[in-house]
């Protein structure tokens, strides 16, 4: 019997898109069924985005390199090479889209390219042109996309796990729910390994 996982997650997340990986690279060895979740951690930034120079002014850039710093070894020992984005972007546009990559049967494939767009490439995946073309890239039609999120079509989806993840007390990303456990943050590979074993012992 597979084992279920529920990811609530955000593409403008670091740990996300390290903790994600980190799962993934272990499907070899569990029978494992992953169900993405899109979390909105900062739904009140402007849908343009934010200019990130502009948002870290107060935090200090000796603190803001510390912090990329953990984060680039982090994702260097997970294997993928990140850099910090230059537009905090509103990934509404960007959940709705993966809603649909979902639906098409290419989750993995966008949320991959997403990760990849925003935290390498630099791309301000908040902008609608950028994910038709990322959606493209990952074998979707970016026309039906086009049509999808000019509908809204996934808001209230989108509502619905917010409100699920509020009920189950989940308050940040990425939250890693195996079973009835939660697991919080980017977790290690070998973490990982140890929470899977004990709920596969365990029927989860």
């Amino acid at each position: 019997m597979a084992t279920r996982i529920t990811v609530f997650s955000d593409f403008i997340c670091p740990f996300c898109y390290i903790g994600i990986h980190n799962l993934r690279r272990l499907a070899p060895e569990f029978d494992l069924e992953i169900q993405w979740r899109g979390f909105q951690i900062h739904p009140e930034w402007p849908a343009e985005g934010i200019a990130a120079e502009q948002f870290y002014r107060a935090m200090g850039e000796q603190r803001r390199k510390g912090a990329w710093q953990m984060i680039e070894s982090m994702a260097a020992e997970a294997g993928i090479e990140m850099r910090p984005p230059s537009v905090l972007a509103n990934s509404y546009q960007a959940l709705a889209a993966q809603e649909f990559a979902i639906e098409q049967g290419r989750a993995d494939a966008f949320e991959e390219r997403v990760f990849r767009a925003y935290f390498h490439d630099q791309q301000n995946i908040g902008d609608r042109a950028v994910l038709l073309r990322l959606a493209q890239e990952a074998g979707l039609d970016p026309a039906l996309l086009d049509e999808a999120l000019a509908q809204d079509r996934y808001a209230m989806r989108l509502k619905n796990t917010a409100m699920v993840a509020h009920q189950r007390g989940i308050s940040g990303v990425p939250t890693f729910m195996i079973g009835d456990y939660p697991l919080v943050g980017a977790q290690s590979t070998d973490v990982f390994r140890q929470v899977l074993e004990r709920a596969t012992q365990a029927g989860v």
